[in-house]
């Protein structure tokens, strides 16, 4: 239980940490509406039933959605996207300003918001009118507006980003919110963002952007490597195939259990120029050259056939060692590497919906996260919310199987009931069981939450001591300086360096542990009261934030020689010094290490070459390797 515990908590750091981080959102908003009937009739005209409507409810959807979901889970979101001049576009700018996203979306005259109108009855949908879609395409000057909305939204995000690097999601659902000129312009500003996630139906048309993570369901990670297996094919014709494919696939499988994805016969998944549309005959330079719009249901399904797994709806053909239990974990995660090459991306997560999600990066063993299984209408927008948080955790330096264990928690406790699925930063903190102090406030606190919980403790007649250090190697020197500042005062908030200052200051090789672990420890600390990250090499910000009583720092200097000295003075505090304990520092720590693992090394290395001199002499000798017990051994009566 203590291990669950701790584990919920270094979980919860993560949580903490990714507080107020910048991110943009792009790509395809729309508005999904519920509308809850009742039926104890059925219709004299038609075998139908009669619904008499009880409540209509309207919620942001797409990228809008997953907007909503990094703001309620504590980010700070900013969405670009078209929205139609009309009553959807109303209704959805209402649903972001509700939910405290920047809306920086794009009104476009004559084009339709799209729409999904769900109509249930019983909780139990019984169907769903969409409207707006790429037939509603942008004009020349609707594109030029999008791009000046992209370029002044990161610039925004940038002036109250406090230097974190800009987080940027791209939702791509084929309704024509992303055309070429757009996709040109995200992938040539590339480098204006740190972290850089990408959901989308068609992975194949972001070449170029290489993403930090991409999130494909399993349909659309299939089809994915049926266009790179149609491209191969052309590309062994000498033909250049439509719709820029432009991703290559293995010559050879790798072993009897190595899924095999390649085209249908008849080349699907691409077509030559010229060549018909298997099913409305149009030219292929004039059929579309990707799908658009959702996944049909069918591109979910997979059926057992005598051969292996078809993919139905893809025109995909999954070959398998025969035998029971392969299921779409398994086939996801035999080809996370070549999806990952394909989309240049570090992370590939295929969703399987109530089945959880396979998720891979260059290092470790793929990772495996289950869900449970849920009515439909439970799940709409779950995947939102696993990519909002998969994607503030990444952005947080969190490691991958964090990220996806934070991500798979989001989408799973979002699904309780009928709506679209928004996880709220104080529900994933609860279902994480994370505790507060007794004045209610929880350890771990981000940084502009920081001066108003302050003010709080400042009423109740308590006083503060501040501190700051990156805290890297957690060892009795530190525990003991903790304490001791402690003691200056009625409450201790630790600010701590993240990663990337930690870097900047102590060097490449730092920090030996990441951040969430960092601050893990000190706030299972009974001395520490409060932890926040910050992102500057300078905790002057949260300086100015606390006003701090006393301000701590370690070392045998005077107080006159702390850099952060007349900061605090003016602020109407004071400094003080603790000394550290002698051969405590993280630095003579990580000195032994390395000087105990280099004499090991050597040791090692020596042993080794004894071993080795035998084989040799005995290979020179002609002899065998091992002498018996009547030959000399090695070195006797000979010269060193």
């Amino acid at each position: 239980m203590a291990g669950a515990a701790a584990e919920e908590r270094r979980l919860a750091t993560v949580v903490a940490s990714w507080q107020q981080r910048p991110v943009l959102v792009v790509g395809d908003a729309m508005l999904d509406e519920w509308r809850f009937a009742e039926s104890e009739r059925l219709c004299r005209e038609a075998p139908a039933p009669v619904l008499t409507l009880r409540r209509r409810i309207s919620a942001a959807g797409g990228a809008a959605n997953t907007a909503v979901n990094v703001a309620a889970l504590g980010g700070r979101a900013a969405l670009v996207a078209p929205v139609g001049a009309d009553v959807a576009g109303d209704e959805l700018h209402d649903c972001l300003d509700r939910a405290a996203v920047w809306d920086r979306t794009v009104s476009q005259p004559g084009r339709h918001t799209p729409v999904k109108r769900r109509m249930l009855a019983g909780n139990q949908i019984l169907l769903r009118e969409d409207s707006g879609g790429p037939e509603d395409g942008l004009d020349t000057d609707g594109v030029a507006r999008l791009l000046t909305a992209l370029h002044c939204a990161t610039e925004e995000l940038r002036a109250v980003a406090a230097g974190q690097p800009l987080t940027l999601v791209v939702c791509d659902y084929g309704l024509g919110a992303l055309p070429s000129a757009v996709r040109a312009w995200l992938v040539a500003n590339r480098d204006r963002y740190g972290t850089v996630a990408l959901d989308a139906h068609d992975l194949a048309d972001w070449r170029g952007l290489n993403p930090t993570v991409v999130t494909p369901s399993f349909a659309e990670a299939t089809r994915l490597l049926a266009r790179a297996a149609a491209g191969f094919a052309h590309a062994e014709r000498g033909a250049v195939p439509s719709g820029d494919v432009h991703l290559d696939h293995p010559a050879e499988a790798d072993g009897p259990s190595e899924l095999m994805v390649g085209a249908a016969p008849g080349g699907a998944g691409e077509r030559v120029p010229g060549s018909p549309h298997p099913t409305s005959g149009t030219p292929a330079a004039e059929a579309p050259a990707g799908p658009t719009g959702e996944p049909t249901p069918g591109e979910e399904r997979v059926a057992l056939t005598g051969d292996g797994l078809s993919v139905t709806g893809t025109g995909v053909t999954v070959s398998a060692a025969a035998g029971a239990g392969v299921d779409r974990a398994v086939l996801a995660e035999s080809r996370l590497p070549e999806l990952r090459e394909h989309t240049g991306a570090d992370v590939v997560a295929v969703t399987l919906d109530t089945e959880g999600a396979v998720v891979g990066g260059a290092e470790g063993a793929p990772r495996r996260s289950h869900s449970t299984p849920v009515p439909a209408s439970h799940a709409v927008g779950a995947g939102d919310a696993y990519l909002a948080a998969m994607t503030l955790a990444l952005a947080a330096d969190a490691g991958l199987p964090t990220a996806a264990q934070l991500a798979q928690l989001a989408a799973t406790i979002t699904v309780a009931d009928t709506g679209t699925c928004v996880c709220r930063r104080q529900d994933l903190l609860a279902a994480l069981g994370t505790d507060a102090d007794e004045g209610g406030h929880p350890a771990l606190v981000g940084a502009d939450e920081l001066a108003a919980l302050v003010d709080e403790h400042r009423q109740a007649g308590r006083s503060v001591v501040f501190t700051n250090g990156c805290f890297d190697v957690l060892h009795p020197g530190h525990v003991r300086y903790l304490t001791q500042a402690r003691a200056l005062g009625d409450l201790l908030i630790v600010a701590v360096n993240s990663d990337g200052s930690v870097r900047r200051l102590k060097g490449p090789d730092r920090p030996v542990n990441p951040v969430e672990d960092r601050i893990a420890l000190l706030a299972a600390l009974a001395c520490v009261d409060h932890v926040v990250v910050f992102e500057e090499d300078s905790p002057a910000r949260l300086i100015e934030a606390v006003r701090p009583d006393v301000y701590v720092k370690g070392g045998d200097y005077p107080p006159e020689m702390v850099p952060e000295a007349p900061l605090v003075r003016r602020l109407g505090g004071q400094v003080r010094t603790l000394g550290y304990v002698p051969d405590r520092s993280t630095s003579a720590i990580i000195d032994r290490i390395r000087a105990q693992s280099h004499s090991m090394s050597e040791r090692t290395e020596r042993s080794e070459g004894r071993e080795a001199m035998p084989d040799r002499h005995s290979m020179s000798e002609g002899r065998e390797a091992v002498p018996d017990q009547h030959s000399p051994a090695v070195g006797e009566g000979r010269p060193a």
